[in-house]
């Protein structure tokens, strides 16, 4: 399965590498050779760049799933200053150019929090990506009174972050909710509250592993039993 926003990349680069081949085939010289090849690869590198592969995502309303693939960079605490405005975690997943960048939604609830930011294009697993590039920030609350803020955010390639929502949307977890061209990074925050069950450098799957889990105030011990066991990766 392609992505929607690479659709047309995908066909453009396909085009181009056709024309390419055609006027080759007219015009063989070692050069225009050297371009075609160039061209064919760089339709090959997209087609497998904008896959999008199905998810099983756990049936878990305390869990947050992990908002893209990639790997963990950071996991910090922090204060937010605009939405939670607390301190909070934060998990940062740095997405490079051979990881799926179609972007899901962490947790069932509704959009609360929509922000486009300008920004810089720093090398998207530095620290200071989180702050000074270009990102979305969008934040979602459950109907238990939850609440996830995930960012998208450009890196040094990627200069054109894709996302489909609105504020006031109902959302559902796993869902495909946009992307992010070519390498890139995705930052997770939520309230210190909750329970982070991954590493740094521990590779993740958007729509499939579980960040973290919520604690209910009204339930002191939350059993891991309860967690629905991550299915392991199969791309398809």
């Amino acid at each position: 399965m392609i992505a929607k926003g690479g659709i047309n990349i995908i066909v453009s680069s396909f085009a181009v590498f056709f024309v390419l081949l055609v006027i080759w085939i007219f015009y063989k010289n070692s050069f225009l050779l050297f371009v075609v090849i160039l061209a064919g690869l760089f339709f090959l590198f997209n087609t497998y760049f904008f896959r999008d592969p199905n998810r099983t995502t756990p049936q878990n309303l305390m869990a947050i799933i992990s908002a893209g693939d990639g790997k963990v960079v950071q996991i910090v605490e922090e204060f937010e200053p605009n939405y939670f405005q607390d301190r909070v975690w934060r998990v940062s997943i740095f997405l490079s150019v051979f990881d799926v960048h179609v972007n899901r939604i962490p947790i069932s609830g509704r959009v609360n929090y929509l922000r486009f930011i300008p920004g810089k294009y720093f090398a998207a697993f530095k620290e200071k990506a989180s702050l000074e590039n270009e990102q979305t920030a969008i934040g979602i609350i459950s109907e238990t009174g939850f609440q996830v803020l995930f960012k998208q955010i450009a890196g040094i390639i990627a200069r054109r972050i894709v996302y489909r929502l609105e504020e006031g949307q109902t959302v559902k977890a796993g869902d495909r909710m946009g992307l992010i061209r070519y390498g890139s990074r995705v930052d997770m925050l939520f309230p210190l509250s909750a329970k982070i069950l991954v590493d740094v450098g521990q590779k993740v799957f958007g729509g499939e592993t579980i960040i973290a889990t919520f604690i209910d105030d009204n339930q002191k011990t939350y059993q891991e039993s309860q967690i629905d066991e991550v299915p392991e990766f199969a791309e398809g």
